[in-house]
C-alpha cells in the first residue's frame, strides 16, 4: 500500500503543476454531453497522471473522468479526476481539486484529494488518513445532529429535484453552509465540519472520498446508507459519527 501511495503522491504532485499553469489565464471551453465544461487543462492533468499509472503499474485498469475506461483482468483499478470543480477552476474560484482513488475488486483502499491552489494533500489508506503526509486526521465527535456544522453542496440540484429532502436539511443543524465540489469531505475528514450531503455526483467525485473519511474515522454512504460502489446513484453523504449519519439518513428519507 505504501508503494502505491507514494508512486500516486509523486505523479500528481507533478500533475497539479498542469492547472495552476492555466489558472486564471484565458482558456477555450467545451462542454460535453452532460452540459459540464471542460478545457486542455482537464484533459492534460488527466493524460500525465494516466501516463504516470500506465508506466508504473500497466497491469492496472484506468478509469478517468475525460478520457473513460481501460480493462485489464487486474483485481486493482485507479479512478481519475483530474479537476473536480471545473465550474469553479474556469471562473477563478481556488476550491477546484483533484482526486484519485484506487480500488481492489471494486472496493476503494486509497483516497487522495489535492486542493493544488490551497497546497493541501488529503490522502486515506487502511494506515489512517493525513494532510500533507504528517498531519494525521480525525473527524470531529459530534452527534447530536441540531448542534451540527452542516455543508450542503449541490443545494439549488437537490432543491430542485428533491424538495421536502431539502426543507429538512434546512431545518437540521446549528450552521449550514452551501457548497460545491470536494473540499467540504476533506473538511469533514479533517474535523473542521461535522458533514457534507452531496447530490449528482460521478464515480470519480466520490470514490477518491471513501478512503479519506473512513481513515478518518468518518463515515460515507449514498442517502440510503449503503457503500458507495462505482453502481451507486450519486447522491452522498459524509458525517463525522454515527449517530450524525443516521439523524441525516432520517431527514434525507
Amino acid at each position: 500500500m505504501q508503494h502505491f501511495l507514494d508512486t500516486i503522491l509523486t505523479i500528481t504532485d507533478k500533475a497539479e503543476e498542469i492547472p495552476k499553469r492555466y489558472f486564471r489565464e484565458a482558456l477555450d471551453i467545451e462542454h460535453k454531453g452532460d452540459a459540464s465544461p471542460v478545457t486542455i487543462a482537464d484533459q492534460q492533468c488527466e493524460r500525465a497522471i494516466r501516463d504516470g499509472l500506465a508506466k508504473h503499474f500497466p497491469e492496472h485498469s484506468i478509469f478517468g473522468e475525460e478520457f473513460g475506461q481501460t480493462e485489464t483482468d487486474s483485481a486493482y483499478r485507479w479512478i481519475i479526476d483530474p479537476i473536480d470543480g471545473t465550474r469553479s477552476f474556469i471562473s477563478g474560484m481556488p476550491l477546484y481539486g483533484m482526486l484519485i482513488a484506487l480500488l481492489k475488486d471494486g472496493a476503494p483502499i486509497l483516497g487522495l484529494l489535492r486542493m493544488p491552489e490551497l497546497g493541501e494533500v488529503y490522502t486515506g489508506t487502511k494506515d489512517g488518513a493525513f494532510l500533507n503526509k504528517t498531519k494525521r486526521l480525525h473527524v470531529s465527535s459530534s452527534t447530536d445532529l441540531d448542534t451540527a456544522f452542516i455543508y450542503i453542496n449541490e443545494a439549488d440540484k437537490i432543491a430542485a429535484t428533491h424538495a421536502q429532502q431539502f426543507q429538512n436539511l434546512m431545518t437540521a443543524g446549528l450552521d449550514r453552509r452551501f457548497s460545491y465540489d470536494c473540499y467540504p469531505h476533506a473538511l469533514v475528514a479533517a474535523g473542521h465540519i461535522d458533514t457534507c450531503v452531496d447530490f449528482d455526483l460521478k464515480p470519480y467525485d466520490y470514490l477518491p472520498l471513501v478512503a479519506i473519511v473512513e481513515a478518518a474515522g468518518g463515515i460515507i454512504t449514498d442517502w440510503d446508507g449503503h457503500a458507495l460502489t462505482l453502481q451507486s446513484d450519486g447522491r452522498v453523504v459524509s458525517a463525522a459519527t454515527p449517530a450524525l449519519h443516521a439523524a441525516l439518513l432520517e431527514r434525507l428519507k
